[in-house]
């Protein structure tokens, strides 16, 4: 349950909106608010996504992230976290993406679930998402902070509740590859190699995301339906990063080989 009042979660909502339109970024709020708790992020987060919709944004799907065990133990938490797609966010694969959109951008590499059914309730389950998906296609997270990731000062991490109200760090996706049934192939072997400006950086197999990607997406199912909410038929569910991110700046190639699965890629300028 949250601790904060919602007069509370719609200020804090309200400068995460302006840092990221002014592309400034905002000091911790946990530092602010020492009994900040997961809920309170969350709160946060809601309160933001209600403002973005008022302006006429429209909610595509959701992120997964914190999905490794090493992200989650360095997080002080026992679970994923989650965040916000809207259409704002979507960019198709192959295309220029301008850097002025961003703060800190960083990528990830991915695997995105597209829902042709809803999925809700306590027990959903792999099989219920297997079921539920139309595609999973190979996809790049562009993530960035509202929030500083290291304090200006002090020079101390950001905690997991600062993350979560930051809409779990979300700022873009870039979708490519060749789509495939969830069932098609093995998922949890799916890899891909990152390149930066020609150079591999990064390499990841999905299995990495909670032993298998989908695990995530039947977790996230589960976790909306405590706030009364459910993914919807149509949506798009990132379902965790298998890699480390990169850092990304203009004029910066970012390409995604996924083998079988093809690439996607994007220049940001």
């Amino acid at each position: 349950m949250t601790g904060f009042t919602q007069q509370t979660c719609e200020n804090l909502a309200r400068e995460l909106h302006e840092a990221e339109r002014r592309r400034e970024q905002l000091r911790h709020f946990s530092a602010r608010f020492p009994q900040m708790t997961i809920e309170d992020g969350y709160a946060v987060s809601r309160a933001w996504v209600r403002i973005k919709k008022e302006e006429g944004q429209r909610v595509v799907g959701h992120k997964i992230g914190l999905t490794s065990r090493a992200m989650q133990v360095s997080s002080q938490i026992d679970e994923p976290d989650y965040g916000t797609l809207f259409d704002e966010m979507v960019y198709e694969g192959g295309r220029p993406i301008r850097a002025e959109r961003f703060i800190k951008p960083r990528v990830e590499v991915e695997l995105a679930f597209l829902l042709r059914e809803p999925l809700e309730g306590p027990d959903v389950s792999i099989n219920d998402v297997f079921n539920a998906t139309d595609r999973v296609l190979p996809a790049l997270e562009i993530i960035d902070a509202r929030i500083e990731q290291f304090d200006r000062e002090s020079g101390v991490p950001r905690k997991v509740f600062d993350t979560i109200s930051d809409n779990a760090a979300n700022a873009g996706i870039v979708l490519g590859g060749t789509p495939v049934r969830p069932d098609a192939v093995d998922l949890r072997w799916a890899g891909a190699l990152l390149y930066l400006n020609g150079v591999v950086e990064e390499s990841g197999l999905a299995g990495a995301v909670l032993g298998h990607p989908a695990t995530g997406v039947a977790w996230l199912a589960r976790r909306l339906h405590g706030h009364g909410e459910r993914l919807e038929a149509g949506q798009i569910v990132l379902a965790g990063s298998f890699t480390r991110p990169v850092p990304v700046t203009r004029g910066d190639v970012v390409q995604a080989d996924y083998g079988p699965l093809g690439t996607v890629s994007f220049q940001l300028v």
